[in-house]
């Protein structure tokens, strides 16, 4: 008796867990994810290196290799450097620059 509830748990959970991971339409795979993440990461860091670009004020998302950038930049110069440095980054397919040109106030 204990055996088979053992194994029933066991195949509940199985089939639970395999549920979970499995991707629908229009999802990325865990591989599409991890990259997606490798190159968010790429191009946060080859910002924060470039005395250019404002790291902290602009975002960056990727999915399925397309780089979404937002947030802020004080100059065109800025917004299109940011553009540059993402288009050059591995695996990059598009940019979609969404940055917003918002020179300081004094």
């Amino acid at each position: 008796m204990n055996k088979s509830l053992i194994t029933l748990a066991l195949a509940l959970s199985t089939c639970i867990g395999m549920s979970a991971c499995a991707v629908t339409s229009g999802q990325s795979t865990v591989g599409q994810y991890v990259d997606d993440t490798t190159i968010t990461t790429r191009v946060k860091a080859r910002f924060a290196k470039d005395p250019q670009v404002g790291a902290m004020r602009i975002n960056v998302e990727t999915l399925k290799g397309i780089v979404d950038l937002s947030g802020f930049a004080v100059s065109e110069t800025e917004k299109s450097k940011a553009g540059q440095i993402a288009r050059d980054v591995p695996d990059v397919k598009d940019v979609r620059n969404n940055i917003i040109v918002k020179p300081p106030t004094s």
